[in-house]
């Protein structure tokens, strides 16, 4: 009886032995694919406060009944394979996305630069005033503001103070929606530089608000719709890097291509077009896909 017992025993250590080997060995396949899986998401998430997208593994619909441990680590080294592979999809598309943003922004900057100097070459050619006779007191110099600007010291418009007086501002007590949501009535008013001073100094108080990626929108349509393309080219592309899973990215980046065609920058608009199409299918496919049409038609986007 002792001896039955003991080549049992013998048998059954024998057939565990791989199995342990083989539990081992996904092991650590497992915790080598979540700490690649945790990298991948903080690119994806920067700013994710700990979200993790759960991996779209489908398990078997119909399983056979397991009858030893063999078929069930069979079983897990599939899903384990199957995860692997996606992990290095995703790599791929953060990687190609990641390469896009840096040759966008890199185009941007030029552009930028090439703003500035031409609106340094306009002041250059401005004509110097007549000099003013030593008899004739020279006037105060005006006031400027912390960037060097000419404050604004003409009265106000009546007309215009009430008009914006007029304007409802809301009070609920969330800080950060009062001062969207005056913003968007300013806006929609056509009261463009009031709604840039609200929307900036909500944005100011609360630069990570989980609706932050609305307000920085929002700013950047009313520099677009008060005809200055350029300062709206910085506050969009602002928006979509910042906070590239935004609710409102997909659209900067629409009206970021807008902005550059405004300022002839066809080519770049195309671009940011293309990286709208490539980083949001649903978005460019879905509600904004009438938009993105006539976007390219504009810049004559190929």
């Amino acid at each position: 009886m002792n001896y039955r017992l003991a080549i049992i025993s013998s048998a059954a250590l024998a057939l565990s032995t791989p199995a342990f080997a083989q539990d081992a060995n996904i092991d650590g396949r497992v915790g080598k694919l979540e700490k690649e899986m945790r990298a991948v998401q903080r690119q994806v998430f920067p700013n994710g406060a700990g979200r993790f997208v759960e991996p779209e593994i489908p398990s078997p619909t119909a399983p056979e009944p397991a009858t030893s441990s063999t078929s069930a680590a069979v079983d897990i080294t599939a899903r384990v394979d199957a995860l692997e592979a996606q992990l290095a999809t995703l790599t791929g598309q953060v990687e190609l996305q990641g390469n896009n943003m840096r040759s966008l922004e890199g185009r941007l900057k030029a552009i930028e630069t090439q703003i500035a100097a031409q609106a340094a070459s306009a002041a250059a050619i401005v004509p110097a005033a007549a000099p003013v006779p030593a008899a004739v007191t020279s006037p105060k110099p005006k006031p400027v503001t912390a960037t060097g600007k000419p404050a604004l010291t003409a009265k106000p418009n009546p007309a215009r103070v009430a008009a914006v007086a007029a304007i409802e501002r809301p009070a609920t007590g969330d800080v950060f929606e009062d001062g969207y949501t005056y913003g968007y009535r300013l806006w929609e008013a056509k009261f463009y530089p009031e709604s840039q001073a609200t929307l900036e100094e909500t944005l100011a108080k609360f630069p990570k608000h989980k609706r932050a990626s609305y307000a920085r929108n929002l700013l950047g349509r009313t520099w677009l719709d008060d005809k200055k393309p350029a300062t709206a080219v910085k506050v969009f592309y602002d928006n979509y890097k910042v906070d590239p899973r935004g609710d409102r990215a997909p659209d900067s980046l629409f009206f970021l291509g807008s902005a550059l065609t405004d300022l002839g920058k066809t080519a770049e608009a195309c671009e940011a077009f293309g990286e709208l199409s490539r980083a949001y299918p649903d978005a460019a496919t879905g509600r904004l896909a009438e938009r993105i049409a006539s976007g390219k038609t504009r810049a004559k986007c190929k």
